[in-house]
Order: C-alpha cells, then sequence, then structure tokens
C-alpha cells in the first residue's frame, strides 16, 4: 500500500488505512506500507501490528509537498511491490507511484478516493484530465462515498467506481467508562480537525442559541490551524466558558472520551464518509451532523439527525431537538448496532479481501 499519512497521524484517512492494514496483517497477509516521516522523530522503517511500515521524506502539508513527497517515495514503492501480490494506492499523492509499480511489476492496482481533497480538485478544469487518468488507471476504483464514486464516475465515463464506506474498529471504539469529569449540563463531543471544511466555527457560533435553551457545554477534540480564531470566536459571542478545546488527541483515548458525551455533533461543509461519525456511532454516542457529502449515507433518523451546512440556527435547532428529544440513548444503541453490521473494520477487509482475490485470478487467467 501507498499513503502519505499514517499514524501516529491523526485523521480519518489515517485509521482507515492502520485499521484496514492490521485486520489483512491479522488475517494471516503480509501487508507492508510506504508512507511518510510527516512527523519528527519517525522511524524510517518499523513493524506495527503486523504491519511493515516504510516511512520516506516529507517535504511539507501542502499540494507541493504531497506531490514531491509521491515522486521521492516512487523508488521505495517500486522495490517493495516487486513481490506483491496487490498494489493499493490509498490517497490522490499514492497514484502516480501505484500506476509506475504496475507498468514495472505487472500487480494489478487498486485506488481508493477519500476525502475533499478529491472532490476540490474534481470541480477543477487543470484537474479533470488528471484526475479522470488516475480512475481509468486501475484495476478496481474504490470511493469512500457516494457522492465521491458519482464524481470520480463523471471524469472516467464507463469506468465502474465502488462506493465502500470506511470501517471502524468495533472491538476499540465501544462504549466504555467516561474520561472527562461528569457534568450536571448536556455534553457535545466535536472530533474535529480544526481546518476551515469541517465547520467548527458554525458550532461556535451556534453555542449561544443552543445555551439559552439547554444547559449545554461542548468540548472540542481536535487541533489545526483555526483554534485561536476559534477560541476568540467563543470568548467574543460570551460562551468561551461553554466550549473546551482539548486538542489533538490519540485514538486510543477517544472512545472514553466519546462516552463521556451525550451527542456527537459533526458540523462539516465538506466531507466524504466521516470515520470520525462513524467511530462516535461505535461508541454508542447519537450524532448531530452537516447534510454534506457521505454524512447522509450513515447518519439517518434512527441514529440522529440532519442540519443545514454552514447554518448556526438549524445546528443548534436539531441539537436542541435531539437533547430534549428523550431518546438519546436509545439512538446511541442504534447507531452502535448499525456499525457494527454495516460498517466494522472485519467487514470492510473481508470485502478488500474478495476484491484482492478477484484481481490476482484474473491475472492468473490473462497471463
Amino acid at each position: 500500500m501507498h499513503c502519505v499519512y499514517f499514524p501516529p497521524e491523526v485523521g480519518g484517512l489515517e485509521s482507515h488505512v492502520y485499521y484496514l492494514c492490521r485486520a489483512l496483517a491479522a488475517k494471516g497477509h503480509r501487508v507492508e506500507i510506504v508512507t511518510s516521516r510527516s512527523l519528527p522523530g519517525a522511524c524510517a522503517r518499523e513493524v506495527v501490528d503486523g504491519i511493515v511500515v516504510w516511512r520516506t521524506w516529507f517535504p511539507a502539508r501542502n499540494p507541493t509537498g504531497w506531490a514531491l513527497h509521491s515522486l521521492c517515495s516512487t523508488p521505495r514503492f517500486l522495490a517493495r511491490a516487486r513481490d506483491a501480490d496487490i498494489l493499493h494506492a490509498q490517497d490522490l499523492a499514492s497514484v502516480i507511484p501505484g500506476i509506475l509499480a504496475r507498468v514495472r511489476t505487472g500487480a494489478p492496482l487498486v485506488t481508493t478516493f477519500h476525502t475533499s481533497h478529491f472532490l476540490k480538485r474534481a470541480l477543477r478544469p487543470l484537474w479533470k484530465p488528471m484526475l479522470g487518468h488516475f480512475v481509468r488507471a486501475a484495476d478496481h476504483t474504490l470511493a469512500a462515498s457516494g457522492e465521491i464514486s458519482s464524481v470520480a464516475r463523471s471524469l472516467a465515463p464507463g469506468v465502474p467506481v465502488e462506493a465502500l464506506t470506511n470501517g471502524v474498529e468495533t472491538a476499540l471504539f465501544r462504549p466504555v467508562a467516561p474520561t472527562l469529569t461528569p457534568t450536571k449540563r448536556w455534553r457535545l463531543i466535536v472530533p474535529r480537525r480544526l481546518f476551515s471544511k469541517n465547520g467548527v466555527e458554525y458550532l461556535v457560533r451556534a453555542m449561544p442559541h443552543i445555551v439559552v435553551r439547554a444547559e449545554a457545554e461542548a468540548v472540542v477534540v481536535g487541533d489545526g490551524p483555526e483554534r485561536a480564531r476559534l477560541e476568540k470566536l467563543a470568548n467574543d459571542l460570551g460562551v468561551g466558558e461553554r466550549i473546551a478545546f482539548l486538542g489533538r488527541r490519540p485514538n486510543a483515548e477517544m472512545p472514553g472520551l466519546l462516552s463521556s458525551g451525550d451527542l456527537a455533533v459533526f458540523p462539516s461543509l465538506m466531507e466524504a464518509t466521516s470515520v470520525a461519525a462513524l467511530e462516535a456511532m461505535s461508541c454508542g454516542l447519537p450524532v448531530a451532523a452537516s447534510r454534506v457529502g457521505g454524512l447522509p449515507e450513515i447518519v439517518n433518523e434512527r441514529v440522529g439527525a440532519l442540519f443545514e451546512p454552514g447554518d448556526p440556527h438549524s445546528l443548534a435547532s436539531v441539537v436542541v431537538g435531539l437533547l430534549e428529544s428523550g431518546q438519546l440513548e436509545e439512538l446511541g444503541r442504534q447507531a452502535r448496532e448499525m456499525v457494527v453490521t454495516h460498517w466494522s473494520n472485519d467487514r470492510l477487509a473481508d470485502r478488500h479481501l474478495e476484491i484482492y482475490r478477484s484481481l490476482i485470478e484474473r491475472r492468473g487467467r490473462d497471463s
């Protein structure tokens, strides 16, 4: 596999790739991933839960840095691909190494398109031909949501693109003892990195409308370039005391944090299928989320409710309605049940193995 980021980096893509690789390794397969040395002190090579991890030079967290990482990681990926049965490119920066390795080795290539980066670039005329080529280049193409699948098919008409929702490690993400101090207020958990696309600003702007109707507080778990601005905005709106910014927390701490809340809120402006929302649901937490991207594919009235993106009044109305419904416990129970039934990481790994085996068998017939 190739993916620009990998744990200990934190994020939906990172979680998806790590837990998928771990599940495949646990099922007896040799899994190697080429990724970046994006964090100081990261080892160039290590074995993590049965996954052989190779980390290569990473210049910057921007499109130029991703492109340079893609090119400079290609020699390592080609070297590891010599003995591979399957190549899997897990993000846009992974596709070129994957294509070159496929040409060199003949091994089948699977690509997965995640995140809003794909959707943003698909709107730009200069990117469309390249993305269309990326979609056509793979032997099997996956998308993390129905929206991404639809956009990918529009870029490469006639090419099938399978929508496959990301999975959750349900044995880890489950209801556990709360780690935050109990409170008499309703507690909203907002597991969002603080980038503009994640819409946390609108949660902050909604809080004055929420607290006049319900005794509530919010806990934001995540960090990013918007943190200082959002903390100032909360103070300016008079709700600084009602919003705690905890910063970045490792995955191992998330079940206890999620289990400390009454409702999870996802105010995204753009979203694929949110791994964080699925993790919250897996911990038995109902979800209020923006009606955007892949979120309506996983959030419905059985597990929570949707509000309009970028609309603090809609967000506040939906959140208060859920808090006052008397149904939070039942919504959380059904949320957990839905994830276990439809979106467990074990089911995700099994589907990947079906795809891999089919491609390997086809290659054997064609050779």
